[in-house]
């Protein structure tokens, strides 16, 4: 009789893996605790691990798993198939008293779990883990664990989009099953990211020749067409074919019976300026392809051809929604259309290698992304009590603009990217000194500590009372030699949008 991997046993992996900080020695705990896993373990637990169940998001939100009171177990009774099978429950309950039935379910499960289990379970479901095992890491430590080539896997996880499916063809069928996954025209393949380059001119010295694209802020999609079906799917794999008809009606218009499209949708404006992103995202059918990639063409994979010749298949089939651009290895050609993509106002250039092949999945070399980057001085206004490794650090840091005349600050959003640790344990001190209230969740401080904050833009928001929303804010330094009164205002803030 095959026994499940214990509950504790991946709790204390993850644990262990939150208070480390180097790299190999994550790999070899993860490894370690799926050695010897079966697949269907394997699977569910790679999920659990990286933050990811096989159920998505089930609808639990902060609010619940807060209102949960449950006495911990003083023994752990659970399997990781358990609480599989319970978080698929919480997922199929839907309708009139859904959230009691949720909180019912939860809290029976839970009452037979130790305190470790139940800490661990509670970020999992309010998204809160962050013990350090992204999908990298955790598709290093599966190919440590079952004895396969990394590349293999990564490969395969690439084609069948999900790298729980890839640990589970792993465990059980090791490198010739992986081997085995092909793309298939239906089935999303995870998609191709970029790094980031300072500029152009250091992107296209790197790579040479390369195929210097705009650059758009919009919603990343897949397009998969055979014959007059087709499917869309979000940068996530989310499934969005109902909601973008338009987009479909468009690429069976294309000249060719079968394909996979990499591309952006976003709405324009009649002089051809982008909306903003929010604005796209509720528009749905109201939006316009752009297309930069094409991975398979009439029974032909194309993930391994060169993007130049690629990017000559791209333009044949989609024409006109093919995403403007050139190849070049002259980097004042690059810089050129990097000026013509902010002057339209997208984001900025992708510079990608014009011999590089399609690498799904992951953020490689071989592509640069370069975006202006923005800075604004902001002040703190509130901190949050970090939870996983952050546990026992103040972390997540509430910004505020000056208000434009007058005194007094307005919220404008929150970050807890770019803290290294020593930087961690600096704000910790500092605001425990500024703090003015602890609800157990937020401390609210006095508005003195300046900080520098790098943004990709700003986009309009009902969320913060200042009516906008930071883009990717992330911290650069924290300005003490900056009284709160040198702040940028609300304006300053308001004027990045345009």
């Amino acid at each position: 009789m095959l026994v499940s991997m214990q509950l504790a046993a991946l709790v204390a992996a993850t644990d262990a893996v939150a208070a480390t900080s180097a790299r190999k020695e994550k790999v070899a705990i993860l490894a370690e605790v799926l050695r010897g896993a079966q697949p269907n373990d394997m699977e569910i637990a790679v999920g659990l691990v990286s933050g990811d169940p096989r159920q998505g998001r089930i609808g639990v939100g902060w609010a619940t798993v807060a209102g949960l009171s449950i006495e911990p177990a003083a023994h752990p009774q659970h399997s990781i198939i358990d609480l599989d099978q319970i978080l698929a429950e919480v997922a199929d309950t839907h309708g009139s008293g859904s959230k009691a039935r949720r909180a019912e379910l939860l809290t029976r499960f839970l009452a037979a779990a130790t305190a470790n289990e139940i800490d661990f379970v509670r970020r999992l479901l309010v998204g809160e883990l962050r013990q350090g095992a992204n999908a990298g890491l955790t598709t290093d430590a599966v190919a440590k664990a079952v004895d396969v080539p990394v590349t293999a896997l990564r490969r395969a996880v690439m084609l069948c989009g999900n790298l729980g499916v890839g640990a589970r063809i792993a465990a059980a069928d090791g490198r010739a099953g992986l081997e085995a996954v092909g793309l298939e025209v239906g089935r999303p393949v995870q998609p191709m990211l970029a790094s980031t380059s300072q500029s152009v001119t250091a992107a296209v010295g790197d790579l040479g020749r390369s195929a210097i694209e705009w650059k758009l802020d919009g919603i990343r999609i897949q397009v998969h067409r055979r014959g007059d079906a087709v499917s869309v799917w979000t940068r996530n794999l989310n499934d969005i074919t109902r909601g973008v008809g338009h987009v479909a009606d468009i690429v069976r218009r294309f000249p060719a019976d079968s394909f996979v499209l990499d591309g952006e949708v976003l709405g324009i404006h009649e002089d051809g300026t982008p909306i903003d992103f929010q604005d796209t995202v509720a528009k749905g059918s109201a939006v316009t392809p752009f297309f930069f990639d094409i991975l398979h063409l009439d029974g032909t994979d194309l993930l391994d051809t060169p993007l130049a010749e690629r990017r000559d298949h791209l333009e044949r089939v989609t024409g006109d929604h093919c995403i403007p651009g050139t190849i070049t290895d002259d980097a004042a050609a690059g810089e050129a259309v990097l000026a013509a993509a902010l002057e339209q106002r997208h984001e900025g250039v992708v510079i990608k290698a014009a011999d590089s092949t399609y690498q799904a999945g992951r953020r490689g070399k071989t592509w640069r992304k370069v975006k202006p980057v923005h800075t604004l001085d902001l002040v703190v206004l509130a901190i949050e009590h970090g939870s996983g490794r952050r546990h026992g650090w103040l972390s997540n840091i509430h910004l505020g603009a000056r208000v434009d005349d007058g005194e007094g600050f307005v919220m404008v959003g929150k970050t807890f990217k770019g803290m290294t640790d020593d930087l961690l344990r600096w704000q910790t001190e500092r605001f425990g000194e500024l703090a003015i209230a602890d609800n157990g969740r937020v401390v609210t401080v006095r508005p003195e500590q300046v900080v520098e904050i790098a943004v990709d833009g700003v986009q309009r928001s009902t969320r913060y009372a200042g009516g906008l929303a930071l883009r990717f804010a992330r911290v650069v330094r924290y300005r003490n030699d900056k009284s709160p009164s040198e702040a940028d205002t609300i304006g300053t803030v308001r004027a990045l949008r345009h």
